[in-house]
């Protein structure tokens, strides 16, 4: 390749890679953030209402806006868009670490997924007209997107760091909180862009018919022309299906292990040595109720995040598994059931072991075992979209077609079942049971649904059909 396609290949894994790591925050920080902005516990109907507002009411808005990015990607060009839309999520992100009431931070999360939502489809259409060559882009689009899961990698990273050392941090607003730094780290992608911007060319094939004036305008009406009906919504029932695994079910993983009894003990443990070290160090002077309580905060969040590592390594070994099979299975639908069958038995097992499990001492390793596994499934199908999508629908609809099914599809209607996973599984005092086997339903019935619509699934158009 040469250097400029090499400088394509690393801002697109940058943004690939702060796309993960934007979304994948919220699970991490939303217990934190809850109570320290609102005062807000788990079990309690405020904590419920707000938890819900959070992961859902983004998503809306992001898939809102993502679709008319997607629109403006096939207006203004690959490169423009992709550029605004991560400088939009890279400063919402920092700016949500400074909110003083929980408005701001939605707010605030609403300005990240609407970069999100519109950088992925620009990134995507972007480096499948750099790469002409099928077998390049494939190699291309698959170890470019692998880098999603190495953002997974970093916020968890990034997060357990700062819970770590909180205490050496600056305050802000006078106080030290771990997840106020995890939020604020979301700058990082808009440094590296700011220095490789000016050596970004257009997409050529857009770029050329854009000054022949042979470009398409792009039309969402015409998504639903009995050409691309079928394509339209079996991609966009499709994506639904994947995030709403994710969102009805995974992401809420980080919630349920605090219940483990490992992670109880390891509480126990932590909180017995800071009682022990103040009888040593002051006698008369027991610890506090609140260093306590911090204590198991950090204890909690720690384990939290080790399990999400695992997640997102898994998510890791299914992108490049999917990159290196996407080099020899020629079927789509092949590949694409490669990942979504076990997927079926697998997603849907492990809850309802962690389900009858929150009591067993030694779970918390299966449990993270399981997770890989989970992760490995889910996000393999996600590098797939990424793969084929680009391919199905023409180059002047390329961006908005995406976007339809990217953002409506996964980010709005995907992304519901997190709302109807808190909804299904509120309960005072917290039931962790109750949550393992929400999850576990909504994962089966979207399983068995993704499954189901493999069977409808659209083919690649031919090249020449692909580029108008």
């Amino acid at each position: 390749m040469t250097r400029t396609q090499w400088l394509i290949c690393i801002i697109a894994s940058i943004g690939f890679a702060f796309d993960t790591y934007e979304l994948l925050m919220l699970p991490l920080i939303i217990k934190p953030a809850l109570l320290s902005l609102g005062g807000l516990v788990v079990g309690t109907p405020e904590y419920t209402h707000w938890a819900r507002i959070l992961f859902f009411v983004p998503a809306i808005a992001g898939g809102i806006f993502g679709l008319l990015g997607g629109w403006l990607t096939d207006r203004l060009g690959r490169r423009r868009v992709l550029t605004w839309s991560i400088l939009i999520y890279a400063f919402g992100a920092c700016a949500a670490g400074y909110s003083t009431n929980l408005t701001q931070l939605l707010i605030c999360r609403c300005f990240v997924f609407v970069g999100v939502c519109v950088e992925f489809v620009a990134a995507v259409a972007w480096l499948a007209e750099i790469f002409p060559d099928p077998k390049q882009r494939e190699k291309v689009l698959g170890f470019t997107q692998a880098f999603s899961s190495v953002g997974g990698l970093l916020v968890a990273g990034i997060f357990a760091w700062c819970v770590k050392n909180t205490a050496s941090l600056p305050a802000i607003h006078g106080v030290n909180e771990a997840w106020r730094y995890t939020l604020i780290s979301g700058l990082l992608p808009a440094i590296p862009l700011i220095v490789i911007r000016p050596f970004l060319p257009e997409s050529p094939a857009w770029q050329a018919k854009k000054t022949a004036g042979t470009l398409r305008r792009p039309s969402i009406k015409e998504l639903f022309s009995p050409a691309l009906i079928r394509t339209t919504l079996v991609t966009t029932a499709l994506f639904a299906c994947c995030y709403g695994i994710a969102y009805g079910a995974i992401q809420h993983v980080p919630q349920m292990v605090p219940s483990l009894v490992d992670v109880k003990t390891s509480v126990a443990a932590a909180q017995q040595a800071v009682k022990t070290k103040a009888a040593r160090e002051d006698p008369g002077t027991p610890p506090t109720p609140k260093a306590l309580a911090m204590v198991k905060a950090k204890t909690e969040q720690g384990a939290a995040a080790s399990v999400q590592t695992w997640q997102e390594l898994g998510g890791l070994v299914g992108r490049v598994v999917l990159a290196i099979a996407a080099l020899y299975i020629v079927s789509r639908r092949t590949l694409l059931r490669l990942f979504v069958v076990p997927a079926v038995i697998i997603i849907p097992s492990l809850f309802w072991w962690m389900s009858q499990n929150f009591a067993t001492p030694g779970s918390l390793e299966p449990t993270k075992w399981a997770i890989f596994t989970v992760g490995l499934l889910v996000v393999a199908q996600f590098s797939f979209w990424g793969n084929h999508i680009p391919r199905v629908f023409p180059l002047h609809l390329r961006g908005t077609g995406e976007s339809f099914a990217a953002n409506i599809g996964g980010r709005v209607i995907g992304t519901s079942m997190a709302w109807i996973f808190f909804t299904c599984a509120a309960s005072s005092p917290p039931n962790p049971g109750k949550m393992a086997t929400t999850a576990g339903t909504i994962a089966l019935i979207l399983c068995v649904l993704g499954l189901i619509l493999t069977f409808f699934m659209p083919a690649p158009l031919p090249e020449e059909e692909a580029g108008d």
